[in-house]
Formats: C-alpha cells, sequence, structure tokens
C-alpha cells in the first residue's frame, strides 16, 4: 500500500511543484502543453499568474478565434503582452467582439504585436486599442491598410505609448506625424521605415516635440532633407539611428547628427552624398559606437577611418565599409589594425 500512496504524492505535490519550477523558462506553448499532463498539474499552473502575462498567438492559424478563447478565460486577466505577429484568420470583427464582450479587460496590457495582421483595418485598430488604455507599446509592421485615422485612434486611446513601430504603413501622412507628436512627448522608440508619404515636416515635428527619442528608425526613405535631418541633433537621448537610403543627406546634417553624442548604433548605407567631412564630425562627436555602416558611400577615404580611430577603436565592433571604394585599405587585417575590436564587417549582404 505503501507504494501507491508514494506514487499519488508524487503526481499530487512533486510533479506539479516540479512543473511550477520548470514553467516559467519554457516557450508558453509549451507551458500550456504542461495543462494536460494531470488535473494536479493544471491547477498549479492556472494559480501561478506570472505564467499567463503573455499570450503567444505567432504564425498561428484561427488566431482570432484563438483569441477571444484564451481572453475568456480567467487566468489571462492580467495580460501584459500579446503577440500576433503573422498571425492568420485575426479580422476586424474578432477585435470588435471583444469590445462588446462583458467582463474583457486588457487594462493591463503593455505590449501588443500586430505584424503583419493584413485583414486589420482602422477599425480594428479603433476597437483594439479601445481595450488597452495603458498600452505602452505598439507594433503594426507592414499592415499597409492602415491610416492616420489609426493613429488618431491609437493617441485618443492609448496615452503612454512609448514604443511605436509603424514600418511599413505606407499611407500614414503628416497629419498622423502630428497626431504623435503632440500626444507622446515621451516617446522612446519609433520606426517609421518605409512610410513613403512623410515628408520634411512630418518628421521635424516629431523631432522637435519628442525630444526623449532613443531609437529611431529611418531606413528606407529617400525623400526627407536636411532641414528634417538637422533636427536630429535636438535628441540628446539617441543611441540607435537607421538612415539606411537617406540620398539627401549632405554633410551639413551629419554634422548636427553629431550631436548625439550618445549614439551607438549608425546606419549609413547608401547616404550618397556624404563624405569625409560628415564621418569625421560624426567620430569627433560620437564616440561610443558600437556599429556604423558606411556601406556604399563612394565619397569617404581612409581619412575617415583614421579619424574614428583616435575616437571609437575602444568600442567599434560592427564596421561595414563594403564598397567605399574611395578607402583603400579596407581589408580585415586593414581594418583590425585601427579597430582591434571588430568581430563583423559586414552589416548589409
Amino acid at each position: 500500500m505503501a507504494a501507491p500512496a508514494a506514487d499519488e504524492a508524487w503526481c499530487r505535490e512533486t510533479v506539479p511543484r516540479v512543473m511550477e519550477l520548470v514553467s516559467p523558462r519554457l516557450p508558453q506553448r509549451d507551458v500550456c502543453a504542461l495543462l494536460a499532463v494531470s488535473p494536479w498539474c493544471y491547477r498549479a499552473l492556472v494559480a501561478n499568474p506570472r505564467l499567463w502575462e503573455v499570450l503567444d498567438l505567432r504564425e498561428m492559424k484561427n488566431a482570432g478565434d484563438r483569441l477571444i478563447s484564451a481572453l475568456s478565460l480567467a487566468r489571462y486577466r492580467h495580460l501584459k503582452v500579446l503577440n500576433l505577429e503573422f498571425a492568420q484568420d485575426i479580422e476586424d470583427r474578432h477585435f470588435v467582439h471583444l469590445k462588446e464582450m462583458s467582463g474583457i479587460s486588457l487594462e493591463n496590457l503593455e505590449f501588443l504585436n500586430l505584424n503583419a495582421c493584413q485583414k486589420i483595418s482602422d477599425k480594428g485598430i479603433e476597437a483594439v486599442t479601445s481595450l488597452c488604455p495603458n498600452l505602452q507599446g505598439l507594433s503594426i509592421y507592414w499592415i499597409v491598410g492602415l491610416t492616420d485615422s489609426s493613429i488618431g485612434h491609437i493617441t485618443k486611446n492609448c496615452r503612454q505609448i512609448v514604443d511605436l513601430n509603424l514600418s511599413g504603413c505606407k499611407n500614414i501622412s503628416d497629419t498622423g506625424m502630428r497626431l504623435i507628436a503632440n500626444s507622446y512627448q515621451g516617446l522612446k522608440k519609433l520606426n517609421i521605415t518605409r512610410c513613403v508619404k512623410l515628408t520634411d515636416d512630418g518628421l521635424k515635428e516629431v523631432l522637435q516635440k519628442c525630444s526623449s527619442l532613443e531609437s529611431l528608425n529611418l531606413y528606407a526613405l529617400s525623400s526627407f532633407t536636411d532641414k528634417a535631418y538637422k533636427e536630429i541633433g535636438l535628441l540628446s537621448n539617441l543611441t540607435f539611428l537607421d538612415l539606411c537610403g537617406a540620398q539627401n543627406l549632405s554633410d551639413n546634417g551629419l554634422v548636427c547628427i553629431s550631436r548625439c553624442g550618445g549614439l551607438t548604433y549608425l546606419n549609413l548605407t547608401w547616404c550618397v552624398r556624404v563624405t569625409d567631412a560628415g564621418v569625421v564630425a560624426i567620430a569627433q562627436g560620437c564616440r561610443s559606437l558600437e556599429l556604423l555602416s558606411l556601406f556604399g558611400i563612394v565619397g569617404v577615404t581612409d581619412a575617415c577611418l583614421e579619424a574614428l580611430s583616435k575616437s571609437c577603436s575602444h568600442s567599434l565592433t560592427t564596421l561595414d565599409v563594403n564598397g567605399c571604394i574611395g578607402i583603400k585599405r579596407r581589408s580585415r587585417d586593414d581594418l583590425l589594425k585601427l579597430f582591434p575590436k571588430l568581430s563583423c564587417f559586414k552589416v548589409h549582404s
């Protein structure tokens, strides 16, 4: 009789306790699978609120119905992170339904990832943001149908946003930027990659009012000019700046950007108007660079690398000078003599 009793104690107490200890280190989908191990495991895991602060439906089919089912469960009442990136079958109607359901609250949600949920429109954004008043981070990459109306809903419903990814939202205009500038003075991260309708005026307004920015991604935006780029110098907290493809950026613009002394990441790939003068200014002002890409800039020479080596040799670990035909000493050995901490020599393939 002792053996069965011991086995039952093992199943009732030991196994659930082990599952509790292990589960925080597992992907959430594996934690959900553990619920089926035994009734005792189920009760132990469901009773641990920290395990249910994340709901990961990334790339899953029938994500809309799964979302509604999950949020109907009491264990998700304190959800902090919702990931629907590349989820399938998620539409406006699912968010509208959640909004209309009694007892559904996402007031603890801090981060929402809707990347590539292409069936979501402005209507869906209005519904979901109305449920998330304390949202701090929102990523809506590559939802190309969204317009400035979505920005209006976001800024109205979510007043605490500090991290906003609008990459690929091609219908966002200066009107949307103005809403962001007026609503989020505490914004820390902004990604407007390929938001091709934006002009200098919209970007300037954000740069002038969102002075707490730490990360700014302007990848593949070729229409901006120094009129806007010069305002980047106002961002004293900036550490990450991606200007890949900034065809109108000149040395004068870079001189202003060099005031961002805390920069650690600077991508100048295909900034074709830049010369040694601009890079030397960066070398003198930004002495903590860890990554710098000069890929494809034919107007820079060995002189800019000499200047960089005097200020950034202790910090640079990634340097891409591929395609810089004006730099003659750009072999791996040559670069390591100037920057001994280099471990990566290519940012773009």
